[in-house]
């Protein structure tokens, strides 16, 4: 089992490369929850809290980015299915609607609040990659929101440490 030990020995022994592999790895599983705040929060009470948060959050959100090609896949092979069925207008009217307001205004938000809790936001990539949307905007979203929740960790790591080891 994995315990406080062993991420506080892997951080130790690789530093910021062990927190930036740490959360690229628990990251890259879908749907699977791998504690990557573990490393982060374990990083954060051995190393320098605002680097953890900023390595950490890369890490995360270059793993996340492996939901996108998937919903590429779906989008094509949803696309060679439906070839035969004729969409209704206001199916039509539905999904443009949902694209444009993803494109243009609430797709960024809805990325950001997704990345910055811990919110499976392995659904939110899928779709990106379902509707097209554009992989630039997915990343710099995606990547502000994993660092500040990565900061949020290592200081609550290296704050949080001393409060827990006051009590015992």
């Amino acid at each position: 089992m994995l315990d406080a030990a062993f991420f506080m020995q892997l951080v130790s022994q690789y530093g910021y490369f062990g927190a930036f592999l740490g959360s690229l790895v628990s990251s890259l599983s879908l749907f699977f929850p791998v504690p990557s705040f573990l490393f982060t929060i374990a990083a954060g009470t051995l190393l320098n809290p605002f680097w953890v948060g900023i390595i950490a959050g890369t890490g995360a959100a270059i793993g996340e980015m492996i939901g996108y090609p998937i919903g590429r896949g779906i989008s094509y092979g949803l696309k060679k299915k439906k070839k035969s069925r004729v969409k209704s207008k206001f199916e039509l009217k539905l999904n443009r609607l949902i694209k444009k307001w993803f494109d243009r205004k609430l797709g960024p938000v809805i990325i950001f609040l997704f990345a910055v809790s811990p919110l499976p936001d392995d659904f939110v990539v899928i779709f990106c990659g379902i509707i097209k949307y554009d992989v630039k905007r997915l990343f710099i979203s995606m990547l502000a929101g994993k660092i500040v929740f990565s900061l949020v960790l290592a200081y609550a790591g290296y704050y949080g440490i001393d409060i827990l080891l006051a009590y015992f």
